[in-house]
């Protein structure tokens, strides 16, 4: 019998690990693979089917709220510049306010302003948004509510310095001196951007629209009690308030179109009755 030569059996050394070495890249790039997939599927991946008409619908909405965002907030920011039309209606709002205030009144607009403020408001959007982003099936919507709020942040930081309009005065101010500009308000914005958002990206996959509805009304009255907590705090025009709920329409515009033209896909009848029947259609858990 003949003897394997130390050529050969070095020969069969580099078959032997040549062999074992190809399993071992191909698991690498299976895991790589998979580490993608479960990315996009994570961050990328959510779609839904809707009618072309529905879809163009989206859009027409998103132009609109941003159309109207825009030409109302520069008739408002002209009002103020030139202190003709709308700007007349700060001093009797303010006026009245004044007339209504109560221990208990103030009180309960302070606890409001605290809820809404600098310093709560930015961790009740934190908390939502991380909560939202591990529990949900998909992570888009958390993140493009994050970048809706950020961008609100931005463009009130950006405009207020410039405009600088002086706040009401301070002897009207119920909970400490603000010395900031007054137009656009934070607080307010902050609010509408979180709250229009927030239900926007919620209920706009909701098939129930009675239930949307109520939705949106519920969020326009807290973004309307948090203008006249401001209004009645005294550190806030009513015009103040009116331009930064305008601004927030841009936003929400924005954030609609960006949406739609991410996720929404037009589909066969087929396609569009599957993902009405798919579980956040109906408000329920998104992971079932």
């Amino acid at each position: 019998m003949t003897e394997a030569g130390p050529g050969r059996q070095g020969g069969d050394a580099q078959e032997g690990v040549s062999t074992s070495a190809e399993p071992k890249d191909d698991r690498s790039r299976g895991d790589d693979r998979g580490r993608w997939r479960r990315f996009h599927e994570r961050f990328i991946v959510e779609e839904r089917y809707l009618s072309a008409r529905a879809r163009r619908n989206l859009y027409i909405v998103a132009a609109a709220l941003v159309a109207a965002g825009l030409v109302g907030f520069f008739v408002v920011l002209d009002s103020i510049l030139e202190s003709d039309d709308l700007s007349y209606i700060d001093a009797p709002i303010e006026a009245w306010f004044d007339s209504g205030r109560a221990a208990w009144l103030t009180t309960f607009m302070i606890v409001l302003a605290v809820a809404f403020g600098p310093i709560a408001m930015p961790i009740i959007i934190l908390v939502t948004t991380v909560a939202w982003g591990v529990f949900a099936k998909h992570a888009w919507r958390p993140l493009l509510l994050a970048g809706g709020m950020i961008l609100g942040v931005i463009v009130v930081q950006l405009l207020a310095p410039l405009i600088a309009r002086d706040r009401p005065p301070a002897d009207e101010m119920l909970f400490g001196y603000d010395p900031t500009s007054s137009f656009p308000s934070g607080h307010v914005m902050g609010v509408a951007d979180f709250l229009f958002i927030g239900t926007y990206l919620v209920f706009s996959r909701h098939r129930r629209p009675v239930v949307t509805t109520l939705a949106f009304v519920a969020a326009a009255a807290v973004v309307l009690l948090t203008a006249a907590c401001r209004i009645y705090l005294g550190y806030h025009w009513a015009t103040d308030a009116l331009g930064s709920i305008f601004l927030s329409l841009v936003v929400l515009g924005l954030v609609i179109g960006v949406d739609t033209w991410r996720t929404v896909r037009v589909g066969t009848a087929e396609q569009i009755a599957e993902s009405d029947r798919r579980p956040e259609a109906w408000g329920r858990d998104e992971r079932r």
